[in-house]
């Protein structure tokens, strides 16, 4: 079951706590490889280490197979088998058990199926909805999206003149304070999303039918109107409404749009262009108040029948995504200052300052790296602090843009400074947006803080929702914010077993044994050099590789450093290597030079 995270809080009312444990007081594992030791099948750790565990027969289980077990009871006893899960050797079997290992459901209870079904067929509709069916309506999402929570309409009024409204699913009309969905959403408070597979908040007669805002049928939305000069809101308005989508766009077919390689249709042309320039005003605006400037990317795997990885992709940010960034950013902030100034308890999105002895070492990184800094004070008030990571930024997209090399590993140095965003009932601001108020809304259909944002934001405009209860926020804040820091674990974990496999794949297919290749150096411990190479892969290359020298880190953790050569290996370096082991369930891949590294 998931957990929250020590240190997080309580787990919700109604959540398991701890579970059985063997006979030395350990938890068992929760998924292991069926391996034969003479007349007994045992269960031996996949993920992790650990002792084996013996299990107790059934007619399917055998050898060489991936099991998630059920724990013997108070008795003690043998393991059973909950679950049997496929092979080994088979990337979408392994991201199963790996999802099932860190306590994920994958599946909800069948109360919880009957309860979405119920409310799908019954919404709660005891409210005035403005309808805003007529309004020309569009989706943007990824082109393997399922379910989509959130909608645009624009119009342009005038130069530099705009109204934009961004709709958003209603889930609150299905999902009722207090009721075994609610209670659902709020265990699981997150959906997590790995390659090939996704644990949902909410069952699929909610996240992918009802609550879909899907082309050419009626929604329930709410929806923030905003009259937009320049990237200046100077009004906006709030609707419980009815809306029906008119197309279903998505992130490629925009670009190509923007691009000049496609035209764009009525009714959905003119809205389109309005939503673009008020979206570049925004842009404009963010980069003028000295927002972060990071780019990130986002890796997509395919997948054969058998479930094998058979490519990656990487999902780099466009100009459609940008779009859509910006006018959710929007969206969020005036919900987010409505709730403040009528002080009404939520849950905001706050990302705090960094502390300024942090930032003084970012900008020693950088410089121990021959990138640009800007001036630092020697006395550096939080304020500072943020708008010098934010200069840093800027600098190191500008080294990047200029040296081809380095932006992962620079990029990374920038998110170590800051420092974490999170939940919470009081509003601090989110320094990585510059903004002073801020709150997630947009998507309630795989988010819990967002539920919350909605009742608050519905009471607020009297529309039929209570405000939720104070004295439950900060618990409430802890437990997302947790679950959503496991999440992003799971994620990570799950890219990396896909890379792994694909890794292999090519070396069963003959293309890379004895094959160097290009790669570039991501991160540094006093152990070795982190790597990424060939196309998306990552590895470790170990210090005890590079023979011939003893390899210290420097004071900044940027460079790796011969004590007898000389010869050193800094962040964002060019390397070449071969891959010397591969462990694809567990993420990783051991790597050795293909050259001899010396002073550059």
């Amino acid at each position: 079951m998931p957990r929250v995270a020590r240190g997080h809080g309580r787990q919700p009312r109604g959540a398991p706590q701890g579970g059985p444990r063997d006979g030395d007081g350990a938890l068992p594992p929760r998924v292991v490889l069926l391996v034969q030791q003479g007349r007994f099948l045992v269960g031996e750790p996949f993920f992790e280490g650990g002792r084996r565990v013996t299990i107790e027969r059934s007619r399917d289980a055998r050898a060489g197979r991936l099991a998630l077990l059920r724990p013997p009871g108070r008795g003690g006893g043998r393991a059973q088998i909950a679950r049997l899960l496929g092979r080994p050797d088979v990337a979408r079997d392994v991201i199963e058990a790996l999802m099932l290992d860190r306590g994920l459901r994958r599946a909800f209870p069948p109360g919880i199926e009957r309860a979405a079904k119920e409310a799908a067929d019954a919404p709660f509709d005891d409210v005035p909805r403005t309808d805003l069916t007529t309004l020309t309506t569009f989706t943007i999402d990824p082109v393997s999206a399922r379910d989509f929570d959130d909608a645009i309409s624009a119009e342009a009024l005038g130069e530099s003149h705009w109204r934009i409204w961004v709709h958003v699913a209603d889930v609150t009309a299905y999902v009722r304070p207090g009721s075994p969905l609610e209670r659902e959403a709020y265990r699981r408070a997150t959906s997590v999303y790995v390659p090939g597979a996704v644990e949902p908040m909410l069952p699929e007669a909610l996240s992918n039918d009802v609550c879909s805002l899907r082309p050419g049928v009626d929604r329930h939305a709410v929806t923030v109107e905003m009259e937009m000069r320049g990237a200046e809101v100077v009004r906006s308005t709030f609707h419980r409404s009815v809306i029906r989508s008119d197309a279903r766009l998505d992130y490629d077919r925009v670009d190509r749009i923007f691009a000049g390689e496609e035209a764009a249709d009525a009714p959905w042309a003119e809205p389109l262009a309005a939503a673009r320039a008020a979206a570049a005003a925004l842009q404009a605006r963010r980069e003028a108040r000295g927002a972060l400037a990071i780019e990130g990317s986002e890796p997509e795997f395919a997948f054969d029948p058998r479930g094998h990885v058979e490519s990656q992709g990487v999902s780099a940010p466009t100009e459609s995504h940008r779009l859509i960034e910006h006018l959710m950013i929007s969206a969020n902030e005036r919900v987010a200052t409505l709730l403040e100034e009528r002080e009404i308890p939520t849950l905001y999105r706050v990302h705090e300052r960094p502390e300024p002895e942090a930032v003084k070492r970012l900008v020693a990184q950088l410089a121990s790296l021959d990138v640009a800094t800007p001036p630092v004070p020697d006395v550096m008030a939080p304020s500072q602090a943020a708008d010098i990571v934010a200069e840093c930024s800027v600098l190191v997209d500008q080294h990047v843009r200029r040296t081809g090399h380095g932006r992962r590993a620079l990029t990374a140095l920038i998110l170590r400074t800051l420092k974490q965003a999170h939940y919470a009932p009081r509003n601090v601001g989110h320094a990585g947006l510059q903004s002073p108020r801020y709150c997630h809304f947009t998507s309630p259909i795989r988010r819990y803080p967002d539920i919350v944002a909605h009742r608050a934001l519905l009471s607020a405009i009297g529309a039929g929702e209570t405000a939720p209860r104070a004295n439950t926020l900060d618990e409430a804040g802890e437990w997302t914010s947790a679950r959503e820091r496991d999440a992003m674990k799971i994620e990570r974990d799950a890219d990396a077993v896909a890379r792994c496999f694909l890794l292999e794949r090519e070396f069963y297919e003959g293309r890379g044994h004895e094959r160097v290749y290009d790669g570039e150096v991501t991160g540094v411990i006093g152990a070795g050099a982190f790597v990424s190479f060939g196309d998306g892969h990552e590895g470790m290359l170990p210090v005890r590789r590079l023979r011939g020298d003893w390899w210290e880190l420097n004071e900044e953790g940027t460079i790796l450093i011969g004590e007898r050569t000389g010869a050193t290996l800094r962040l964002g370096d060019p390397v070449r290597v071969r891959v010397r082991s591969i462990d694809a369930p567990r993420g990783r891949v051991d790597l050795e030079p293909a050259d001899d590294l010396v002073a550059r």
